[in-house]
């Protein structure tokens, strides 16, 4: 009967499926360690990107490939599913709406105008490049408003497979990694200001680490405006993971009567909200607001890290080619439209 299929079978003191999860978030846990220790000792690389390459590597070697598809699996796809949740909550804590509206309206009609046509963009040069609509949804929010917890928030508000997921991480991991590397060595060839650099990474580069990384190149003045710049796109999270509840609560059908129609905003993007307005209101301290940094670090390495550790390159590289030029394409798109808000901003 269904009942017994979705009941996992307790053992003693019923925490059977607590003991199947301990292993791959142990695992996660030493994964995310590893990267924060990496990323002390070599600054331009985030940690959540060394988190994803971590769990690629994972993935891929003969010995750690074995235990991440095998008993640490149930551990890592719980990290890579409810730890990225729990991330983008606390990704609200970073947002301060009195420093986005410090940009001035011009600069937030930009930036809005930048996430809607990266978006459309990025969407069209996938479905070009034939990838599935799934796929091509995903890597448009991921590459338009905030990397993989982007991917993540919309995955789950449009209950999209946890496994559908790795390409779009993957992509948005590899452009990014990529403009820490290529658009600081564009700044002296095209006479860039700090401050219009900043705005550059801030309006273009996926990850929030990806645009610190990025940004701090050119010193402390791009890296301030990159910061705010980024977190607007950040903001803009919320409307579109409700857009993408509400269309695809309209578009679903349930199977049985009785069955729950997926919610128009899920818990999570309402507590990403409820941090941004706790942020904004200035009773947080310090002291809160860097604990709450250290815990969405965790929170989302891990999530990033067992994400990594399902890509297969074998498969990608059988599988992913058009996905990269698509990526690398709309990569391009994104740095050209950013650069001219950037000097519209800044300029």
């Amino acid at each position: 009967m269904p009942r017994s299929r979705s009941l996992p079978t307790p053992g003693p003191g019923g925490h059977a499926g607590v003991g199947r999860l301990l292993p791959g978030l142990a695992t996660a846990a030493l994964a995310v360690a590893s990267a924060i220790l990496l990323h002390g000792l070599f600054p331009p690389l985030p940690a959540m990107t060394l988190a994803v390459v971590l769990g690629v590597l994972a993935a891929n070697l003969p010995g750690t490939g074995v235990w991440s598809a095998g008993r640490a699996r149930p551990g890592l796809d719980f990290a890579g599913k409810h730890l990225m949740r729990a991330g983008i909550v606390l990704l609200g804590l970073k947002v301060s709406i009195m420093d986005v509206l410090g940009l001035g309206w011009l600069a937030l009609v930009l930036i809005t105008a930048v996430v809607a046509a990266s978006f459309g963009g990025t969407y069209l040069i996938s479905r070009l490049f034939r990838l599935p609509p799934v796929t091509s949804l995903l890597v448009a929010t991921g590459f338009s408003i905030c990397g993989a917890s982007a991917i993540g928030a919309v995955a789950a508000v449009r209950r999209i497979r946890h496994a559908d997921t790795v390409l779009p991480v993957a992509l948005v991991t590899l452009c990014g990694t990529l403009a820490i590397g290529v658009l600081p060595l564009l700044v002296h060839p095209l006479g860039l200001t700090a401050a219009v650099f900043g705005a550059w990474a801030g309006a273009s580069v996926h990850d929030v680490g990806q645009v610190v990384a990025t940004a701090q190149t050119a010193g402390t003045a791009a890296l301030a405006i990159a910061v705010v710049v980024k977190l607007t796109r950040v903001l803009l999270l919320a409307p579109v993971a409700a857009l993408a509840g509400a269309h695809h609560r309209r578009s679903s059908r349930p199977d049985t009567a009785g069955a729950k129609l997926p919610p128009v905003v899920p818990l999570f993007v309402l507590g990403f909200v409820a941090m941004v307005v706790l942020r904004s209101t200035g009773w947080l301290g310090d002291g809160w607001l860097e604990a709450g940094a250290v815990l969405q670090d965790i929170a989302l390495g891990a999530a990033l890290f067992g994400l990594g550790s399902a890509v297969r390159i074998r498969h990608l590289l059988h599988t992913g080619g058009r996905a990269v030029l698509a990526a690398l394409a709309a990569w391009l798109l994104i740095a050209v439209l950013g650069l001219a808000a950037a000097l519209l901003i800044a300029g």
